[in-house]
């Protein structure tokens, strides 16, 4: 974590942060943007729970060596109190020149406010239902 980290002053400014980070396969500009805490998760879509730090960025490392992952986050609904945010949206996944692929994935992001600034404690992705099975998640789109 030697990256200087970012204040973000709401859920809304890290999350644009954290997909576009995605987007650009910056695993440093990723990974500062998680809570600096050992009990961090990722789910990624093909249901693999990681916790804490070096899992999580030892599985975004693998996702980046097939370079960033196009994600337009669309249908976001938002709780939010003072201190904690919940951020369930749907992912639609494209190509590097902007195409539209046919892959939806819900994620459910949370967020808590750090004296560091907003920052990711939970990232959850999975398949949405209704997919044929022909466009289940493949290791080229995991994220």
């Amino acid at each position: 974590m030697s990256k200087a980290r970012k204040q973000f002053g709401s859920a809304d400014h890290i999350e644009t942060a954290f997909y576009d980070a995605i987007g650009r396969a910056d695993l440093d500009d990723l990974m500062a943007l998680w809570a600096d805490d050992e009990e961090i998760v990722c789910i990624h879509p093909d249901g693999t729970r990681l916790i804490g730090y070096t899992a999580i960025r030892s599985s975004w490392a693998d996702i980046f060596t097939r370079g960033g992952v196009h994600i337009h986050p669309v249908q976001l609904h938002a709780s939010q109190n003072l201190m904690s945010a919940v951020h369930n949206l749907i992912e639609e996944v494209g190509t590097p020149e902007g195409k539209q692929r046919d892959v939806h994935i819900i994620a459910t992001n949370v967020y808590v406010k750090t004296p560091q600034g907003w920052r990711i404690v939970v990232h959850h992705a999975s398949v949405a239902p209704g997919r044929h099975e022909t466009e289940r998640v493949s290791s080229t789109i995991l994220h």
